[in-house]
């Protein structure tokens, strides 16, 4: 007995040695930055031309007969009126009437161009909720700190943010070194099919073969990353696809004095329960996985020996993460969101089916095929139609992190904002950039956004607003993304 208990505590012992030092030999994947003197901005200037921009209602509707299109003229109007030097010495064109590419030559051929991508199109206001904005939706009113308005975070705070970046070189005579181009759509909140499709097919059919593309879909967060206090730059490196599968079930409908067990709405109900109770599989990996890679060596000692060791946390882990917030738990899978349930038409009449859509955003190594099997397989009966909508789109690629393009945006990061941790982030929201897939292996996805908890409900919600502050950081942003790429 004696003997086994020194071997057990040896091998404990050991077991220990192993994970501490798996631990102790993380290597950081931060990269050091020295200070800079960031670009002079007048801030009065370009929080006035932020705020006008925010005035014209450009909101993206799939039925175009119910477009503003004065709104989208009026907004393409503004932008060349305020910056004459992008508009003279780009290259301009329209493509499809509302969406601008702009080409900003490059003095050396040999060099990869590279993207700049943003939208000016906007969600609408929810009819009825007008009164509970502190500032009119559209006001582009300038109060307490910020810039109120549809679009001030999602996404014209990125459009302007460019131009006004762009206008500054080129005031100063900066020519890059490869060529930028600078693309802006107006219809990224319905999926770009005018837009970002029709641009991508413009630049490919020229044979054009960008270095890189940066699109929003990170920010800079806190608090969102277990064990790291202060900011976060999470640089989006894939996005989720997304599917949503019809459920339909039927019945001989009646008169609803003789009911059946089940009526119609009852069986769906059953398989709504039924999918909402066995989700897909959870699975810490690709873009979720190399976040913390990232995050992991500068995390305190408890949680580097679980990232540094996941042979034997990885389950501990994936249920931390699945329970934490649903954010999280995105992280981790393909979704299950039940968003419609439609049936019945009368109080006292049995309904002969009833129908309900569930939006799955697929995880990059799952397939929109794989997400229909699984719904007949939980659902488990074959009465129930189960079927894809249509307008499925599956998850991106993973973008390589051992880039000079990853490296020059966690340069520009940590140049502007100071001691910020940059990990690589999974992108879980629909951008233009899947557009571009063709064009480039490297799509990095991220605003320079500082956003806090209550931040995140004002996209697509109430209240939208920026910082001026966060807003003069952006431009200075963008102008260190460009000169380092130049230097690149």
């Amino acid at each position: 007995m004696k003997r086994i208990l020194i071997v057990t505590a040896l091998a404990v012992v050991l077991l220990v040695a192993v994970l501490l030092g798996r631990a102790l030999t993380l290597r950081s994947r931060q990269i050091t930055v020295e200070p800079v003197e960031l670009a002079q901005v007048d801030t009065d200037a370009v929080v006035r031309r932020f705020s006008g921009s925010l005035r014209f209602p450009t909101v993206s509707i799939e039925e175009k007969g119910e477009w503003q299109a004065d709104a989208f003229r009026g907004f393409l109007d503004y932008v060349a009126q305020n910056y004459p030097l992008v508009h003279t010495r780009l290259r301009k064109e329209l493509v499809n009437e509302y969406s601008l590419l702009y080409t900003w030559e490059g003095r050396n051929p040999q060099r990869k161009p590279f993207l700049l991508l943003s939208h000016y199109d906007v969600v609408p206001v929810i009819p009825g909720t007008e009164d509970k904005w502190e500032h009119p939706p559209f006001s582009g009113d300038v109060a307490d700190g910020f810039i109120w308005g549809r679009g001030a975070l999602d996404d014209k705070f990125g459009v302007m943010a460019i131009l006004e970046a762009v206008e500054l070189l080129l005031k100063q005579g900066f020519q890059p070194e490869a060529t930028i181009y600078l693309s802006f759509g107006h219809d990224e909140e319905i999926g770009g099919p005018e837009g970002a499709q029709r641009v991508a097919a413009l630049l490919e059919s020229r044979g054009v073969f960008l270095d890189f593309l940066l699109d929003e879909g990170g920010a800079i967060v806190n608090g969102t990353v277990p064990g790291v206090d202060g900011l976060v730059a999470a640089v989006g490196i894939a996005e989720k696809g997304s599917v949503t599968v019809e459920v339909i079930a039927r019945a001989a409908g009646g008169h609803s004095s003789s009911p059946p067990m089940h009526t119609a709405i009852g069986i769906l109900g059953t398989a709504i329960h039924k999918l909402e109770r066995e989700q897909m599989p959870k699975e810490l990996r690709g873009a979720a996985l190399r976040s913390f890679e990232y995050a992991g060596p500068e995390m305190p000692l408890m949680y580097r020996v679980a990232f540094a060791n996941l042979w034997l946390f990885r389950p501990l882990i994936e249920a931390q993460l699945e329970s934490k917030s649903p954010a999280t738990n995105a992280m981790l899978r393909t979704t299950t969101a039940v968003t419609v349930v439609e049936g019945g038409v009368k109080s006292n009449v049995l309904p002969t089916d009833a129908r309900a859509l569930v939006n799955f955003r697929i995880l990059p190594g799952d397939t929109a095929d794989s997400v229909v099997e699984h719904v007949k397989r939980v659902v488990g009966d074959p009465s129930i139609e189960v079927r894809a909508m249509p307008d499925s789109r599956e998850a991106s690629e993973v973008s390589p992190v051992d880039t000079a393009a990853f490296s020059q945006l966690q340069k520009a990061i940590g140049e502007v904002f100071p001691g910020t941790l940059v990990t690589p982030y999974l992108t879980v929201g629909g951008t233009d950039s899947r557009s571009f897939i063709t064009l480039t292996p490297n799509i990095y996805k991220f605003a320079p956004i500082v956003a806090g908890p209550s931040d995140l409900p004002r996209l697509h919600g109430l209240n939208e607003r920026a910082s001026v502050e966060n807003y003069v950081k952006a431009i200075q942003f963008f102008v260190q993304v460009i000169r380092n790429s130049h230097a690149g």
